[in-house]
Formats: structure tokens, sequence, C-alpha cells
């Protein structure tokens, strides 16, 4: 059984992505491609940096992770990426 891992990915505008994987170097190169299976919101973006990467366990302590992520503001985010929260 893989390993998931929750991401985030600042884009050139300084916007956070959040997204899980079970791995990370190739999701981050498949959003960097910009192709088909990049995040459309990432699209048009570049260029894009991985700034956090954390291992997370299952698919379902993956999302719940992302979801919590998601809810926290920009500050609290940027805490998170810095290794403060």
């Amino acid at each position: 059984m893989n390993s998931w891992y929750l991401y985030i990915i600042r884009t050139r505008g300084g916007a956070l992505y959040t997204g899980i994987t079970t791995d990370v170097e190739r999701r981050f190169a498949e959003h960097e491609e910009g192709g088909a299976k990049a995040a459309k919101y990432l699209r048009g973006r570049r260029p894009l940096a991985l700034v956090f990467s954390q291992e997370a366990g299952s698919r379902s302590a993956a999302a719940k992770a992302e979801w919590a992520v998601k809810q926290l503001s920009k500050n609290d985010k940027e805490a998170l990426v810095a290794g403060q929260l």
C-alpha cells in the first residue's frame, strides 16, 4: 500500500495550491508541464515552486488533511509552509 502525501505549490503570483498524491515529484512535474494531467488552476501560472510536502498516510487521511489546509487563511498557510504551524 502506497503512502499518500499532502503538498503545497506556490504560483508565480504567490497563490498557494494544495493537493494530495502518492508521488510528489511526479505530480509536481505533471503540474509544471501544464498538460492534460495538470490542475487547470495551475496552467499559465508558472513558474511553480513546491514549497511543502508531508506524508499523510492513507488516502482518507490525506484528503482530510487537504480539506483542513484548504480551510486555513492565507496567513496560516504561509505559517504552515514556513514550519511555524
